[in-house]
């Protein structure tokens, strides 16, 4: 299979990794502005009458005026500020959102210089009083202060009511810093107020915003998935001319769609993402599929574990997959679920009230995957068990069939090894090809029904014996050759070079072994 794709430029390649010692992190315009800006916010408060007997500070210090450029910072955060629209400035030339860029270099300060807050705070309080206008926590392993929503309202709005309730926006459900889950408070018990609530910042904009570059998610509650690659290309892939050409209208989805939203201002007439569901027997190439269009079009593929997705618990299932498609947000990555009518099946009549909290989760996953941006794969062994409101959304619906009797020719033979010898049995000396009868493995074995991924699994098991009985050949040739000459082991290794090397044979007998093994496995019957 071949199927046309122009280069992919791995936008990552131009991004410059950013590599700071601890004098520089301190000697940064941006962590300098920020010590700065928490004496003044400290010195205006204890000049109201509430005393201290810490250093004084700089009282020709501005917020605004002072705030320094952004390409002047030792962190990388042009790129990210122009693509989120924070890098615009006004008449005066101060920075329009210069809260939001506030918050995040409070956000991620914990991350890059933890003890700058406990530096600057120790030294205006002497550590003598209890100071909770600026909010802060310790964190259970971490013993350095980390920033709370109060911390924030404290340093950007001061003591000003108006400022305050403006900051607290910044939090709120419709502002990018939660609709992208850049950052957000973490949720409060019993009712405490929200903006005790530590700051979090996601560990995917952490990257971001300390390296210029987005690194891979590691498996985690907030991330349960791990990446589908392959090595192979796409003419391992034995599938029929229909399905070849839905697979290239993805690929050209994926290589054109932006040009189309962008260039040609489709954005705001077309639904943003494309949704997809694979489906047929276990190992007709499915998830194999999902590998090499992220292979093809540079971008990360990621298989869903959905075990640790579905919860037992009301409102969790939403919670871990909002979690998830935000963090896959924006970044090009497809996201495969396998398995899939595990969590996308059909609704029920509601009967109890589990059955009407299963029906929230599928119109939650309805509403989410039209939501998402990128391409999401759905996979199932049986189509009739997914939704249908799922069927009507999706972009294309690719039918992933048993292969027949040439097609599993073909696939035998790309899965044998191309250096391997095949003979129908061992002979009477193993490993001696002159002693065997050959063998078309691929013709003798096409007439058994079983799909890519059990041929595989019968390749391996052959495959196995036959390094086994070659070993066991490699021994006895030198077992032999020992017998002939000096028992010096130089002579004998000299004697070893002039005798034939016993070769890998893939026996026959072998490879129907292990297809009677895969077929009673299956329940099939299995007959010479």
């Amino acid at each position: 299979m071949t199927l046309s794709l122009q280069k992919n430029q791995d936008n990552e390649s131009n991004n410059k990794l950013l590599i700071m010692n601890s004098e520089e992190v301190k000697g940064s315009p941006e962590f300098d502005y920020l010590k700065k800006l928490i004496r003044f916010r400290l010195d205006k408060y204890f000049s109201a009458g509430k005393g201290h007997t810490g250093e004084n500070s700089n009282q020709e210090f501005d917020p605004v005026k002072d705030f320094p450029s952004l390409d002047k910072w030792s962190l990388p955060w042009q790129k990210f500020a122009y693509e989120n629209n924070l890098d615009k400035k006004n008449e005066n030339k101060y920075y329009i959102k210069q809260d939001e860029l506030t918050l995040l270099l409070i956000s991620i300060t914990p991350h890059v210089q933890p003890d700058l807050f406990d530096s600057v705070i120790d030294k205006k309080i002497n550590g003598s009083i209890d100071f909770p206008d600026i909010g802060g926590i310790r964190g259970k392993n971490s013993r350095f202060f980390l920033p709370t929503g109060e911390t924030v309202l404290f340093l950007v709005a001061g003591q000003s009511f108006i400022r305050r309730l403006q900051v607290k926006q910044l939090f709120g459900a419709e502002h990018i810093f939660w609709e992208k889950k850049i950052i957000w408070l973490e949720d409060m018990q019993n009712g405490e107020p929200a903006m005790h609530g530590r700051i979090i910042m996601s560990q995917d904009y952490v990257d971001l915003l300390t390296y210029g570059l987005n690194k891979s998610p590691h498996f985690s509650m907030s991330f349960p998935a791990i990446p589908v690659q392959t090595e192979l290309t796409w003419n391992d892939l034995v599938i029929d001319k229909d399905l070849q050409q839905q697979i290239q209208d993805i690929v050209d989805w994926l290589q054109f769609n932006d040009q189309l939203m962008h260039e040609w201002g489709m954005k705001s007439r077309l639904k943003k993402g494309y949704r997809t569901l694979f489906y047929g027997p276990p190992g007709t190439g499915k998830t194999f599929t999902a590998g090499l269009l992220g292979k093809y079009t540079g971008r990360k593929v990621y298989k869903i574990d959905l075990s640790m997705v579905v919860s037992k618990y009301i409102g969790e299932t939403e919670k871990n997959l909002e979690l998830l498609f935000a963090r896959a947000e924006d970044k090009g990555w497809i996201l495969f679920f396998d398995e899939a009518d595990a969590l996308f099946g059909k609704r029920t009549n509601v009967r109890d009230a589990h059955d009407k909290y299963a029906n929230q989760e599928v119109s939650y996953l309805l509403q989410r995957i039209e939501d998402y941006n990128g391409l999401i794969i759905l996979a199932t062994n049986m189509k009739n068990n997914i939704d249908d409101a799922f069927i009507r959304r999706f972009n294309s619906i690719l039918k992933f069939s048993f292969p027949d009797a040439s097609q599993r020719a073909l696939i035998w033979k790309k899965s044998l090894p191309q250096k391997a010898l095949f003979e129908r049995k061992p002979a009477a000396i193993d490993n001696i090809p002159e002693n065997g009868e050959t063998a078309d493995i691929a013709e003798a074995a096409k007439k058994y029904e079983l799909t890519g991924g059990s041929i595989l699994n019968v390749v391996h098991y052959a495959g196995i014996k036959a390094v086994e009985k070659l070993a066991a050949a490699r021994t006895r040739l030198k077992e032999n050759a020992g017998r002939h000459v000096s028992t010096f082991t130089s002579q004998t290794d000299e004697h070893l070079q002039f005798l034939p090397e016993p070769r890998l044979i893939i026996y026959l007998t072998d490879i129907l072994d292990g297809i009677r093994r895969e077929m009673i496995k299956e329940g099939k019957p299995f007959s010479l």
